[in-house]
């Protein structure tokens, strides 16, 4: 998908500058608290056991 809208040099070239920003140990800090905090938005979304899920009214 990212290919779609940026060419593969376009590519390499923002990950070669989030490199020198960034450096070698810091990146994949950066990258396990993007996925902290997918896996926490992904679990706030899904109703919990306990919930009650609202029931569907039928009309007559």
């Amino acid at each position: 998908m990212i290919l779609g809208v940026f060419g593969p040099w376009q590519v390499i070239a923002i990950l070669v500058v989030a490199l020198l920003l960034f450096g070698g140990k810091k990146i994949p800090e950066l990258m396990k608290g993007l996925g902290k905090g997918v896996k926490e938005f992904k679990d706030a979304s899904k109703p919990e056991d306990g919930e009650a899920t609202p029931a569907k009214s039928e009309e007559k």
